[in-house]
């Protein structure tokens, strides 16, 4: 009696058994990889944004000391600016000269926080800027 090739029924269920684990491990990597380009494709337009924000100050608009606030994509972006008198912290004696000619220096601190659930990220950036004697308005 000639015997009859092929695969019995543990090795079928024992091979899909492998093809359902190894198709769960592929798409839990998959998933996780989009996490990751919709996260940096996030974090970059927040940059982008910040950026556009920052270049305005001084040369589409005077320089103005004070906070300001606002958002982008209805809500999905939110920033907050903050423009003050530098100073310089290095030196020692607390009344520091200051000449009403001079151009000043004012430190602009730019947040901006964004994420669907709350504000889960944030960026910070910190820039210093020169305004002409006439051009900056203290409050």
């Amino acid at each position: 009696m000639k015997r009859q090739r092929g695969y019995t029924l543990l090795e079928v269920i024992v091979a899909f058994a492998l093809l359902a684990l190894a198709l769960t491990l592929l798409l839990g990597v998959l998933s996780g990889a989009a996490w990751q380009v919709r996260g940096s494709s996030d974090a970059a337009r927040a940059a982008l944004y910040a950026q556009s924000l920052l270049a305005q100050v001084g040369t589409g608009e005077a320089i103005v000391a004070g906070q300001r606030d606002g958002e982008f994509e209805q809500g999905r972006y939110r920033w907050q600016m903050r423009i003050a008198p530098w100073r310089d912290r290095t030196i020692a004696t607390a009344r520091q000269q200051v000449d009403p000619n001079a151009a000043g220096l004012f430190e602009i601190t730019l947040a901006v926080q964004w994420g669907d659930a709350g504000p889960a990220q944030r960026l910070q950036l910190r820039s210093l800027r020169t305004a002409a004697a006439g051009e900056a308005t203290l409050p």
